[in-house]
């Protein structure tokens, strides 16, 4: 059976450093999303700067003013981070045969059928952390292994902007070395349980029976032991089924000129034209996104029931949906192309590839 490859992505400081991209006056210092600091409000999260003054999510603002009274307080904006997630969930899609987003800013990839980047989980990961940042100005850290556990762990290893990987032949001892308290899935309450008997690494758990386990911890017994052998056969499970596939770009300055901007989107068209061939798809739905100036925006889409199976076929209805907008009109900000209506046989395709995953394989490369 094939080797599963998984790819965990956790967005670093997200609701902080989406502060502090769209306000260029709280970069470089602490910063504290959540409640005032003479409220009752809790830390929702904070930057890096705030972290070295022991700031944490969770602690109270009034501890974390006490810890930084430098520190800058903002309330959170969750429209803004609700619309970084949406692009950076899109952005997974195109990587990914399963998505299972954990919150708005972390999610496991299941990437092992998937043949962009030759293959590779790995530039697969950098590839992702690159298009991420270039199309929010966000910082992403990622995990790469064979299972969700050791992803997970990875992702958290090298922060911020980090990509670690853990292969299948590492995987066991890499656990074996780790403190329980690493461990996803074990908080501070059964750490200090493991702690008092005996267990602080993965190799002293892993010196327990599962019947001894099963006496102690009960139903979470098997989790712990398959744990401490590197062993997680958890699937990734997609909260939704591939419904799009886009690629869209913001310029670093505004553009007026229609031609540059259709320039552009035959880029972007090119690119989707791609990843439908690779996943052996075709949609019956073209749509172009247009956003101005001043960050409101418009789509125009056009559906054809024959589908579009070309480059040519998506590259031919552009200049018509561009038209349609006020571009040349209005200064462009950012502009995308997405395919969607994807036939039944392809979509029943897809669902019968993740079906068909294997929850363990034999030792082999994740890349």
């Amino acid at each position: 059976m094939k080797q599963r490859k998984i790819i965990h992505v956790d967005m670093d400081a997200f609701f902080a450093s989406v502060e502090q991209r769209d306000n260029p006056a709280y970069r470089g210092r602490p910063l504290i999303v959540g409640g005032r600091p003479d409220s009752r409000g809790v830390v929702a999260a904070c930057s890096y700067e705030a972290r070295k003054f022991g700031v944490h999510s969770a602690m109270p603002c009034a501890q974390a003013y006490r810890l930084c009274p430098a520190a800058i307080f903002v309330a959170p904006r969750f429209e803004a981070y609700r619309e970084a997630s949406r692009q950076i969930r899109e952005i997974f899609w195109c990587y990914a045969c399963s998505v299972e987003p954990l919150s708005l800013d972390e999610a496991y990839l299941d990437v092992t059928y998937t043949a962009v980047c030759g293959g590779s989980a790995t530039r697969m990961a950098r590839a992702i952390k690159q298009e991420i940042l270039a199309a929010t100005g966000l910082v992403a850290s990622a995990g790469v292994s064979y299972n969700k556990f050791l992803a997970k762990i990875a992702s958290d290893m090298d922060k911020p902007d980090g990509l670690y990987v853990i292969m299948p032949e590492d995987g066991p001892a890499f656990v074996e070395r780790l403190p329980v308290g690493r461990f996803y899935g074990i908080g501070s309450a059964t750490e200090k349980k493991m702690q008092g008997l005996g267990i602080r690494t993965g190799r002293d758990l892993k010196a327990w029976t599962l019947a001894d386990l099963k006496n102690i911890f009960g139903k979470s017994a098997e989790y712990y032991y398959n744990i401490a052998r590197g062993v997680d056969k958890r699937p990734v499970r997609s909260s939704r089924e591939r419904k799009s596939l886009g690629k869209e770009t913001t310029f670093a300055s505004d553009i007026r000129n229609v031609d540059v901007l259709l320039d552009y989107l035959y880029g972007l068209a090119d690119k989707v034209f791609v990843r439908l061939d690779e996943l052996q798809m075709q949609g019956r739905t073209v749509t172009v996104k247009v956003k101005y100036a001043d960050f409101s925006q418009v789509t125009r889409s056009h559906t054809r029931d024959a589908g579009f199976f070309t480059r040519n076929d998506i590259r031919g209805v552009l200049s018509a949906l561009l038209a349609a907008t006020e571009a040349g009109r209005r200064p462009v900000r950012l502009v995308g192309v997405t395919v969607s209506g994807f036939a039944e046989s392809a979509q029943q395709r897809e669902k019968d590839i993740q079906l068909g995953l294997p929850l363990a394989g034999r030792a082999g490369t994740v890349e």
